[in-house]
């Protein structure tokens, strides 16, 4: 009887010990839960923009078609707010974590923070500097800035005088459709400005009546999205200028700007698909199937 008893006392402690260390925290042997609750979380960096409003649209409404849980947070282009937002979407336990930077470099901490809690992440329209990702969904912003370049080149002839309006800095949308607007441009073209107006109408306005008092003889303009580029179009108009502009983002305004002719073309992204895209993503991690590293999302042209 002494012995049946020792032997159930070795056999419990046994499954007591396995059960402990399947999940550990930091090694101390504390069981936790590390799959999340099946939901998705989606740290948007704005939804003062159309073009991000149209994401997270894309993501709710595939959710929806999918049944699965999306929590959106907008972080209003704070990068403060977006660290925030991720911890708080991490205190939810989603199981898989979207996130559009505000700024790369920045959301960085709080995404390997997610990571080491084993939940998923996927980037989109934006990378996570520094930080490996289980899957990145963009759009290739160089070869569509150097194509919209290369466009108004050919509408303002080389040697031209032009000015460069800059997104958010540190946004890796920021710095690689810089990198593809100056590799057509620094050989073709007089860059007299290139300064930021942070993604928004209201200061691209303001930033090209800033420019326009400093050069009156300038013939282009290359803004890192719609937002800034219509904007330079309101201070355009006033001051009777004839310069051509060309955007990113193919919004539904932008577009209607082409084909008035007001504005000379814009890059067309699909946001929507782009949502649509990390939604289905995640349900894949979430079941445990492999995903692509990058996928891809294609852009065109867009003129009148």
């Amino acid at each position: 009887m002494k012995k049946i008893t020792s032997i159930i006392l070795v056999l419990c402690m046994m499954f007591s010990l396995a059960g402990c260390n399947a999940i550990t925290i930091d090694g101390e042997g504390e069981a936790v839960e590390s799959t999340g609750n099946g939901s998705i979380g989606l740290s948007v960096s704005t939804l003062n923009n159309p073009f991000f409003v149209a994401l997270a649209e894309g993501a709710e409404e595939a959710a929806e078609k999918e049944g699965v849980k999306l929590a959106v947070a907008d972080a209003g282009d704070d990068s403060a707010k977006q660290q925030n937002d991720i911890e708080d979407l991490i205190s939810r336990n989603v199981s898989v974590l979207i996130v559009n930077p505000v700024d790369s470099d920045a959301v960085a901490p709080a995404v390997q923070n997610a990571i080491s809690q084993g939940i998923k992440v996927i980037s989109v329209d934006r990378v996570v500097n520094g930080v490996e990702v289980d899957c990145q969904i963009a759009s290739d912003n160089v070869a569509g800035a150097k194509m919209a370049t290369e466009y108004l080149i050919e509408q303002i002839g080389e040697g031209e005088k032009v000015a460069e309006l800059q997104g958010v800095p540190g946004a890796s949308a920021t710095i690689d459709r810089g990198a593809g607007f100056h590799e057509a441009a620094d050989e073709a073209l007089n860059v007299v400005a290139s300064q930021s107006a942070n993604f928004d109408r209201a200061e691209g306005m303001s930033v090209m009546e800033n420019v326009l008092q400093s050069d009156s003889s300038i013939k282009g303009v290359f803004a890192h999205n719609d937002e800034m580029a219509l904007g330079a179009l309101q201070a355009i108009a006033a001051s009777g200028k004839d310069i051509k502009v060309v955007g990113f983002d193919a919004t539904d305004d932008a577009v209607d700007a082409v084909n008035a002719g007001k504005m000379t073309a814009t890059v067309a992204q699909k946001p929507e698909l782009m949502g649509e895209t990390a939604v289905l993503t995640a349900i894949k991690l979430i079941a445990g199937e492999a995903v692509e590293k990058s996928l891809p999302v294609e852009v065109e042209l867009i003129t009148k």
